[in-house]
């Protein structure tokens, strides 16, 4: 699907500015009889499923998108059990990733695909296609979508008070017009990313943040072959400090970035590096488009205030290690919606302990452990180049393969076996050891090549 189709369908800024909520600001929150309103802010995968959720329970729900053409700097990657979870058509992906090939400091190569289950592959896909999708089933199910920049939140005098969402349309600010409008709602939905505007209006915290730059490359035809089922990954303080680069491939290009919470001047200079590394597999590409966007690096200190809660990236929602965020959006706006509909339709309110209860605790229940463990793995692993052979060797683990893909490609933490765990500790510190030799080495051998 294009990327401008859900702006193909949105209400005109007159249908929804100012008189747009279904009651009076004097009615009750509570009051019976009507459908719950909700805004959710922001399109992208964690805004549409929440959109979507809260539309076909019949709430009245507006979908606030600044830029629906726009396009997420994003690898693409999205685990198998997502393409039936939420039934994305299988032809809105690119690629059908099959090899995954880690690459250490030395050029250490671990490949993936010896424990790859029989059928299994990883979906890649450009973020614009899927988030164009997604908004558009939304307003399928009823959500009206409004393209508009948020620029403030009137939070209530009272709990029964409606929340006043404040925008611009964007359809009127390209034509030179001041399309001024006012949504008044029940309870908000903040689906606008790391920089998330609602998070700022309602105090929700701050956090640390990393960046994504990536590159789209056109490469000729026969480089392209090279990457047809194959995707890589580049771990070294050459191309991030605390991260890794990647090269994935998509429909007719591949997308080459990398990502670091270091200055944002580094950044040039870490893409010079993933460039480096990968060297003529990508000779004589063409850069079509260049990309940069804030992700999180940890879960928001405050994921709901009142009636108003954070969902994906805005709450924090991208895990450390893999930086993987696609799937966590998707599935943190639809169990948001749902727990909003949900206690509108027992009690005719959304409160914030019912918001905690619905969503908050059923999502750390699913995920938090998970999310702690990619964590603890990046900083034993993302602290140096010692670290980073050492990660990659393990790699090179049939056991870890399958450990990594049932948890990847299935969302699940599997229970290990008892003997496997022993080996697998045994050798991740067996390699801990021999290879912070290796990454001395690889150390010096980078200062050396600077200074010449």
């Amino acid at each position: 699907m294009a990327p401008a189709a859900a702006a193909a369908g949105c209400h005109s800024p007159a249908r929804i500015a100012i008189s747009c909520s279904a009651t009076s600001s004097s009615s009750s929150a509570s009051a019976p009889g009507r459908p719950l309103r909700v805004a959710v802010v922001g399109g992208g995968p964690a805004g549409a499923s929440a959109a979507e959720a809260l539309a076909s329970s019949g709430a009245r729900t507006f979908l606030l998108e600044r830029s629906p053409a726009g396009a997420k700097p994003c690898g693409g990657a999205i685990p198998l059990c997502m393409l039936d979870e939420f039934a994305i058509p299988r032809d809105l992906v690119d690629r059908r990733v099959t090899r995954m090939r880690v690459l250490s400091p030395s050029n250490l190569a671990a490949d993936f695909s010896r424990a790859l289950p029989p059928g299994a592959h990883i979906p890649m896909l450009r973020r614009e296609v899927l988030d164009s999708f997604l908004r558009r089933r939304a307003a399928d199910a009823g959500a009206e979508l409004v393209p508009g920049l948020v620029t403030s939140l009137s939070l209530p005098a009272g709990p029964a008070d409606p929340y006043r969402i404040h925008y611009i349309s964007s359809s009127s600010a390209a034509e030179g017009q001041q399309g001024r409008g006012v949504l008044e709602v029940d309870a908000v939905v903040g689906a606008d990313g790391a920089n998330s505007r609602v998070a700022r209006e309602v105090g929700a915290g701050d956090y640390t943040t990393a960046i994504a730059f990536q590159e789209r490359i056109r490469l000729p035809d026969a480089a392209m072959a090279y990457y047809d089922d194959l995707a890589e990954m580049y771990v070294g303080g050459d191309v991030s400090p605390d991260f890794y680069g990647w090269v994935f491939p998509k429909c007719d290009h591949v997308a080459v970035g990398t990502g670091t919470v270091a200055a944002k001047p580094e950044i040039k200079r870490l893409q010079s590096g993933i460039r480096a590394r990968a060297g003529p597999k990508i000779a004589g590409g063409r850069v079509v488009k260049v990309e940069a966007h804030p992700i999180p690096e940890h879960p928001r200190p405050r994921r709901v205030v009142g009636r108003v809660a954070l969902v994906g990236d805005a709450a924090g929602y991208v895990t450390r290690c893999s930086g993987e965020g696609i799937y966590f959006a998707a599935k943190s706006g639809r169990l948001c919606g749902q727990a909003m509909a949900e206690e509108w339709t027992r009690t005719g309110a959304v409160t914030e302990a019912g918001l905690r209860r619905g969503y908050l605790r059923q999502w750390d229940d699913e995920f938090l452990l998970m999310f702690r463990f990619l964590d603890l793995l990046q900083r034993v692993f993302y602290g140096g180049n010692a670290g980073r052979e050492a990660l990659v060797e393990m790699c090179a683990d049939e056991y870890v393969q399958r450990r990594t893909f049932e948890s990847y490609l299935y969302k699940r933490m599997v229970p290990g076996e008892p003997l496997g765990d022993l080996r697998l500790l045994w050798r991740t510190l067996s390699s801990m050891v021999r290879c912070g030799v290796i990454g001395r080495e690889v150390e010096r051998l980078r200062r050396l090549e600077l200074q010449a």
